[in-house]
């Protein structure tokens, strides 16, 4: 494995990030309905957004969110978006970038975070159970929400 590292998302490496490829049959699990409907509310100044770096490529992108006054509490800390291109998934890539948020997480004080996603074979259900989410939930969209202890 190579040299992972995170980078806070900036106009130097956007491009990279929105040029990241998906693995066939991925795409329809890029962001959940309940993502896309709660983004017209999100903060700006509640996100944590990173690039992930493999051998200064970049391979990721995470997107949290924390907010402790959300009304919805699977979005007071949670992975809003996590992307890792297609060609270094498998990599640790994903694992890395989830890793570092729950660490940002439990410096703001936060002892879990949740994440969701739309179930199906080619979803990321199995990445998210792998690296210790359980579930904990469903949204009104029928998509699972998990969460990770801290």
């Amino acid at each position: 494995m190579g040299e992972l590292r995170l980078e806070e998302l900036s106009a130097r490496n956007i491009v990279a990030a929105n040029n990241l490829s998906l693995k066939p049959g991925q795409e329809a699990f890029v962001a959940p309905v309940s993502y896309s409907v709660a983004a017209s509310v999100i903060n700006p100044a509640t996100a944590w957004q990173r690039v992930v770096l493999l051998d200064d490529q970049v391979a990721g992108f995470i997107h949290g969110n924390f907010d402790p006054n959300s009304e919805h509490e699977e979005f007071r800390a949670c992975i809003w978006r996590i992307n890792v291109d297609a060609g270094a998934q498998g990599q640790g890539v994903g694992k890395f970038a989830s890793d570092a948020l729950a660490e940002e997480a439990r410096a703001r004080g936060f002892d879990h975070i949740n994440v969701i996603w739309e179930p199906g074979d080619d979803g990321p259900g199995a990445f998210f159970h792998r690296i210790g989410f359980v579930d904990v939930g469903e949204t009104q969209y029928g998509e699972t929400i998990g969460a990770l202890q801290l």
